[in-house]
């Protein structure tokens, strides 16, 4: 009794599992745009794949060593969150924010 219990107990669960249907939602439309200039299509590419151009528009940049800051974001981005970003493309992206997204 206690096996034909247990089994009946497996098949709910997993046949439970099966009918699982996927979740699917719609993101909102993009609401900024990142500014053009000089590796601006990279910045879009590489951290808009991740995120909205939002949070990369209302970070509180300092006048002060502004591309340390933008190193020390992107460096976060690789290593804390996983964002693929290509070596080469750091420089460039880091000078575009700087340049583009600093307090004025």
């Amino acid at each position: 009794m206690r096996i034909i219990s247990s089994f009946a107990a497996v098949c709910l669960l997993f046949g439970s599992t099966a009918m699982a249907a996927p979740v699917h939602y719609v993101l909102p439309e993009e609401t900024a745009a990142l500014a053009s200039g000089p590796n601006s299509d990279i910045a879009q590419a590489t951290c808009g794949a991740c995120h909205s151009v939002d949070y990369i528009t209302t970070q509180p940049t300092p006048q002060k060593d502004a591309k340390g800051f933008w190193t020390a974001e992107v460096t976060k981005m690789q290593k804390v969150f996983g964002a693929q970003v290509e070596p080469d493309n750091v420089p460039k992206i880091v000078d575009y924010l700087a340049a583009t997204y600093t307090a004025k």
